[in-house]
């Protein structure tokens, strides 16, 4: 099964898949592949795998799928491979965009994959992001009101719907949304 976590920008998607993967869950990490710069404290081939256009270029028959974000900072690819790590009979989490849950849905079928999408009131998704982009060495502030905007199209309540997620899982509380997820996992996990 590959959980798969997905919501708007600073909703905790890498918070909620640190925390499963140091569960005791026995979830298997998936990181997908993106040419952004690395944020301080991310780490190659945890959050992400960190590439140039090259190499992506140099997988192309191998690309499950792939985006592209026009940020005020050029153009970030993001990319799903099939790299042979994700093996059958084994558990996943993994953390993507509402387009991309849907093309991974399609290739390795909608039994296999799981939605986790998190949900955050926009005020403390705002708050949360400010202070995490005051954390960095450069703060990329335009480059969130551009995330936040694209956000509210890419995850309207029409392509929520259209993906067939019906369940929600609110994190205003970490605990509580942890415990949620985690209680879903054990159940549906295989």
């Amino acid at each position: 099964m590959i959980f798969y976590i997905m919501g708007k920008s600073a909703s905790g998607k890498d918070s909620l898949y640190k925390r499963l993967l140091s569960s005791d869950l026995n979830l298997n990490r998936v990181a997908i592949y993106t040419t952004r710069p690395k944020r301080d404290g991310e780490a190659e081939g945890i959050e992400y795998h960190f590439v140039d256009e090259k190499f992506l270029d140099d997988k192309k028959d191998k690309i499950i799928e792939k985006r592209v974000y026009h940020t005020v900072f050029g153009d970030w690819y993001y990319a799903t491979i099939d790299d042979g790590k994700i093996e059958k009979h084994k558990n996943y989490v993994v953390i993507g965009t509402l387009e991309s849950y849907n093309i991974i849905k399609k290739y390795y079928g909608k039994d296999s994959v799981f939605p986790i999408y998190l949900e955050v009131s926009n005020d403390i998704r705002r708050k949360r992001a400010i202070d995490r982009e005051n954390m960095q060495k450069v703060p990329k502030l335009d480059e969130m009101d551009r995330r936040f905007k694209a956000d509210e199209i890419d995850f309207s309540e029409e392509n929520i719907k259209n993906a067939g997620i019906v369940k929600r899982y609110v994190n205003d509380d970490f605990e509580k949304c942890f415990e949620e997820v985690a209680n879903d996992i054990r159940k549906f996990g295989k």
